[in-house]
């Protein structure tokens, strides 16, 4: 059974102040009880300017939906990434190196034996997990990870096995992807993993955050800071733009580190990667497309001072669709189509760690018309995913991390 149970409210706007509801929204803040409107915080880059309307701070969404969460497991270590299996049932990595079967019992299984070793300092660990569509049959899994390569060198990795019946044990491991080059830092691995509707692999990366390597996000001839597309059984996927000097598996470059990545309704894939101080970035990466970092960027570095020459734009670059400023530190992403939220269908749905939310974007031919998050304070928002039966699924990164289930309070 589930460990527990809360109701909160989420965010309402008076209807008798059009002017102030553009502007403001009251939302509980759990534990604290106060109020707040994200969008009067102040910016970490106030010279930088939007390319345009409701590219960052869209108007607040009004919405009186009252949500309910039940915590199905408990205990967890910086749990990263989920996935569901036909019976319900889902798995969890858990950054140190473990991935587990959580049950729709509440149950939490020993961990998963077969699993490559992994670096987990810092940033670095065992992080996302996908299955196969027809999981049913072949019981086929892919996981990301930091795999140490030496001389305390790493990169992001890519493996894949088939889970026994029993859910105890992953045998014919095969590792599938190496980021390329290695570098030593425990920071930016991407990696979230979207299988698209021809059957390939979106693997995303992080440019290792250190300044020499973070000039690579750049160099199509390296893996760094990319959205690649790889076969699911290794090598470049067929249907890759051909980059001249580039990688095979290069989908589009110039990104930071995508942590949040989906597949909306219509097949495009849709990223959300952290910026430095400000400049989170939603795009819709474009095969071939350079996405600008370290650029341009709607961010300033951690000192302060400007990213390069400062710039938020440049010709040939492509402009992120939304930019939040200061950041939400997204990880996590998913497209509602559900049954048990009808008015959030077709939102995008993304975890806070920053703002410690679920936050709800709307959009309106490829644009955002607005903003709203919800549970505000309830953690680190590592990982956001749809249940078949349309409830919504978070996993909360801490020591005692939790997968909690989402529903109408109603």
């Amino acid at each position: 059974m589930p460990h527990q149970t809360s109701t909160w409210p989420t965010p309402r706007l008076s209807s008798a102040a059009p002017l102030l509801a553009s502007l403001l929204v009251f939302a509980f803040i759990a534990g604290e009880g106060t109020a707040q409107s994200f969008n009067s915080a102040p910016p970490n880059a106030p010279d930088q300017s939007p390319a345009f309307v409701n590219q960052t701070r869209a108007p607040i969404l009004a919405d009186d939906t009252a949500l309910r969460h039940d915590a199905i497991v408990e205990g967890l270590e910086h749990p990263w990434g989920m996935a569901e299996l036909p019976d319900g049932s889902w798995l969890v990595t858990e950054r140190p190196g473990r991935m587990r079967l959580a049950g729709t019992d509440g149950t939490l299984s020993a961990p998963i034996s077969g699993l490559p070793e992994v670096d987990a300092r810092r940033q670095g660990g065992l992080l996302d997990v996908v299955v196969a569509p027809d999981f049913a049959q072949t019981r086929r899994v892919w996981w990301s990870y930091a795999e140490p390569r030496g001389n305390g060198e790493n990169g992001t990795a890519v493996a894949t096995g088939i889970l026994s019946p029993d859910a105890a044990a992953m045998s014919d491991v095969a590792v599938i992807f190496r980021q390329q080059p290695a570098w030593s830092s425990t920071l930016h691995y991407g990696s979230r993993l979207v299988v698209d509707n021809h059957g390939a692999l979106f693997v995303t990366t992080g440019e290792r955050s250190l300044p020499a390597p973070r000039q690579l996000a750049q160099d199509v001839s390296t893996h760094l800071g990319k959205v690649l597309r790889i076969d699911p059984m290794g090598g470049p996927a067929p249907g890759n733009p051909e980059i001249a000097g580039g990688q095979p598996e290069i989908w589009s470059w110039g990104h930071r580190n995508i942590q949040s990545a989906a597949l909306a309704p219509d097949g495009a894939l849709w990223t959300v990667e952290h910026g430095p101080r400000g400049g989170d970035e939603l795009n819709r990466p474009e095969a071939g497309r350079n996405y600008g970092w370290p650029v341009i960027t709607y961010g300033l570095d951690y000192s302060g001072r400007p990213i390069g020459e400062g710039l938020t734009a440049r010709e040939g670059l492509e402009q992120p669709v939304y930019y939040w400023d200061p950041v939400i530190a997204p990880s996590g992403m998913a497209f509602y189509e559900g049954d048990l939220f009808p008015d959030w269908r077709g939102s995008v749905l993304i975890g806070g760690m920053g703002a410690q939310a679920l936050v709800r974007l709307e959009l309106k031919d490829g644009k955002v018309t607005g903003e709203a998050r919800y549970l505000q304070g309830i953690g680190r928002v590592r990982d956001v995913a749809v249940a078949r039966d349309g409830a919504i699924m978070i996993l909360t990164d801490a020591d005692n991390g939790a997968l909690l289930r989402i529903t109408p309070a109603d």
